[in-house]
């Protein structure tokens, strides 16, 4: 059974960093794109991330870029997001998730990069990140 279980999550200050790992059984990551989403409360599911299964290719929004870094390693069929000064609004919980397919979905609007949910069809259940001092 195809599974992807986040974890890592918890809270962190202002300004600090946090490592969150997706972990996928019952299938091989390797060559599947994996993107990371959060849903913060009251607000619609975003897209914060997205690593390729072939070359590796990564993609941002503008609201994370040059502080989310997605890695994966295949060794441990697992997928991370490296969050570094971390903001209040970047609290949410936040989900892993695969299309099964090499490349990542996203699109670019007004040369923004955005990541649909639509996009993805396996979903992991999601892990609260809170950034409060």
């Amino acid at each position: 059974q195809l599974q992807l279980v986040e974890s890592g999550g918890g809270l962190v200050q202002p300004g600090g960093s946090l490592r969150i790992s997706c972990a996928a059984s019952g299938f091989t990551l390797d060559t599947y794109a994996v993107a990371w989403f959060r849903q913060a409360p009251g607000k619609e599911r975003e897209g914060v991330s997205c690593i390729s299964g072939s070359e590796g290719s990564t993609y941002y929004p503008d609201s994370v870029k040059g502080r989310f870094t997605i890695s994966r390693d295949n060794a441990k069929n697992t997928v991370y997001l490296q969050m570094n000064s971390l903001k209040s609004e970047d609290t949410g919980v936040y989900y892993c998730a695969t299309n099964l397919d090499r490349f990542c979905s996203w699109r670019s609007e007004r040369r923004r990069v955005t990541i649909p949910t639509w996009g993805y069809d396996y979903w992991g259940q999601g892990i609260q990140v809170t950034v409060s001092s």
